[in-house]
């Protein structure tokens, strides 16, 4: 049995930063250009860009900045949101895990259906709405 989840940060169902925003920073660190990083992720240098700066715009600061000429590196604030959402990934990764557990022991079984559906998502929304709320005060 797996349990999987994405997470992504909206407001006002607007994307702030997700999975592949992520990417788009870590690259930007590693390359020190929003083209190359853009290369690197095999994506249009207009859609790196369009995402970076709709981020930044509904963020309300910048992640990134210039520097020698066209060099780019990551703002102290940018570097803080990367190591923010890797620990909310890893935190909830960890939680995932502990909650699959906990299925195999509600069904009896490694694999297979799950039996008490309700009992299940309750304790995992209950659960993971604590860690959401503990993991990720940045904004």
């Amino acid at each position: 049995m797996k349990i999987k989840c994405r997470i992504w940060i909206e407001k006002d169902g607007c994307v702030l930063f997700g999975h592949g925003r992520e990417e788009l920073l870590k690259a930007i660190d590693e390359c020190k250009s929003l083209n190359a990083a853009a290369k690197k992720l095999k994506m249009s240098y207009r859609a790196a860009w369009g995402r970076l700066k709709a981020s930044e715009d509904r963020l309300g600061y910048k992640l990134v900045q210039h520097i020698q000429g066209r060099k780019m590196q990551l703002t102290p604030r940018g570097h803080a949101l990367l190591e923010r959402f890797d620990t909310l990934e890893h935190k909830v990764g960890d939680f995932l895990q502990d909650v699959r557990k906990e299925f195999c022991d509600l069904t009896g079984k490694k694999d297979g259906p799950v039996t008490n559906v309700k009992k299940i998502v309750t304790l995992f929304i209950t659960s993971f709405l604590s860690i959401a709320e503990a993991a990720f005060i940045i904004l």
